[in-house]
């Protein structure tokens, strides 16, 4: 039974008391007296930890094994392809627990198996129901009546906050489709620290902000050497087209599952690419196996896609390759662990098709573009202004 024929009950936050604690070791560790409590007899004795504790490397390995055997326990299974999602089903019943460190997210296909599940969780360990999920790791969740609504507002005044642009009028589009910055091309920022942690906070803001994306990934291209013209950059968040300094080619996908944008990249390529339909290919290469992953974890929930993965691309001799293969001039220096593509085409799992540059939707991952351009590709991922109902809340 898949996703689209089970009525889910709404998603819940719990939160586990002291995870680290929970934890029992797999080797011996020893610690030195805590202050407060040394025996005054023996100062000199230390201490053999049969349990875990915050400080320790162990303790998160351990807190995650404890929790891992208990969920094995219960019934649930642990997806293959993330770690961290625990899977249940039995007849018509199925959940999903996501954990992050201590935190938890569970849905589950009714109210009923939903609180059997927070009862078993809370007969084991130390928890805490924070009711229907509304805040996750920074990110604020706004229940609609056709999905879920998720914003950062909070997170992005405060970066701006940070970057003293309080009271700066806002861009009508953070592109700058002309500018050519390099890595020297002016004197070097005398705070970098500042740099690091401003670009640092705008890579967390993609999760919810994809539009940013490669305007994000261009200015981490200098954290280790940041110049007044990178934090000009970073401060209008422009949009580089391509690397001058490396002439590497930017890779950008982006992954819907029907109407819903569920993955996205902007990345720089490892290695140099030697034509446009080289670069254009390992950009294939790139969607494809990140839409194998999604397959395959949705396989995992228990709601397979039947059909082929679409694959669209702009350039007509990067399609011609992904369906040919036959080995020419142009494709013989081509890694051959790139052309895993032609093989999912062979089997009927990937289409990869043409699609004209103008509807090119992953264009906004990977080059600057103008602002109709640009404004229609972002209204095209899903991102949007706050509902009324959010309006005023962080």
């Amino acid at each position: 039974m898949g996703l689209g024929t089970t009525s889910f009950s709404p998603v819940v936050l719990l939160d586990v008391k002291n995870a680290f604690l929970h934890g029992e070791l797999q080797e011996t560790v020893y610690m030195h007296q805590p202050v407060g409590y040394r025996d005054k007899d023996h100062p000199d004795y230390v201490c053999l930890l049969n349990k875990s504790l915050y400080g320790l490397k162990q303790a998160p390995r351990a807190w995650y094994k404890r929790f891992d055997d208990y969920m094995l326990s219960i019934g649930f299974t642990h997806s293959r392809m993330d770690n961290s999602l625990f899977i249940y089903r039995k007849g018509s019943d199925m959940a999903y627990l996501l954990l992050y460190v201590d935190d938890i997210i569970l849905t589950a296909s009714s109210d009923a198996l939903c609180r059997s599940i927070i009862s078993l969780l809370s007969s084991e360990f130390a928890m805490k129901d924070l009711g229907p999920l509304n805040y996750f790791l920074g990110i604020a969740v706004t229940r609609l009546k056709d999905g879920l609504f998720l914003s950062q507002r909070k997170y992005v005044e405060d970066i701006i906050d940070r970057a003293g642009m309080s009271s700066c009028k806002p861009s009508q589009t953070p592109v700058d489709t002309k500018s050519k910055i390099g890595a020297t091309t002016s004197a070097p920022f005398d705070d970098p620290s500042l740099y690091r942690s401003l670009a640092g906070a705008l890579q967390y803001l993609t999760f919810t902000r994809p539009d940013i994306s490669y305007s994000v990934q261009q200015v981490c291209l200098h954290m280790h050497d940041p110049r007044v013209d990178h934090m000009s950059a970073l401060k209008r968040i422009i949009r580089l087209g391509g690397c001058p300094d490396t002439r590497r080619s930017t890779s950008g996908y982006c992954v819907f599952l029907g109407d819903n944008l569920i993955s996205w990249s902007s990345k720089r390529q490892p290695t140099l690419s030697k034509s446009s339909a080289e670069a254009e290919y390992r950009g294939v290469a790139n969607v494809v196996s990140e839409s194998c992953w999604i397959r395959n974890l949705l396989l995992e929930l228990h709601c397979p896609i039947k059909k082929a993965t679409l694959v669209y691309c702009d350039n007509v001799s990067a399609i011609y390759l992904s369906g040919n293969p036959v080995q020419h001039q142009r494709t013989k220096h081509i890694e051959l662990d790139i052309h895993f593509v032609r093989e999912k085409v062979a089997r009927g799992e990937v289409r990869v098709l043409h699609v004209p540059s103008r509807h090119q939707i992953a264009d906004i991952f990977t080059k600057g573009l103008p602002r109709v351009l640009f404004e229609d590709f972002r209204d095209s991922l899903s991102v949007r202004g706050p509902p009324a109902s959010t309006v005023g809340v962080c």
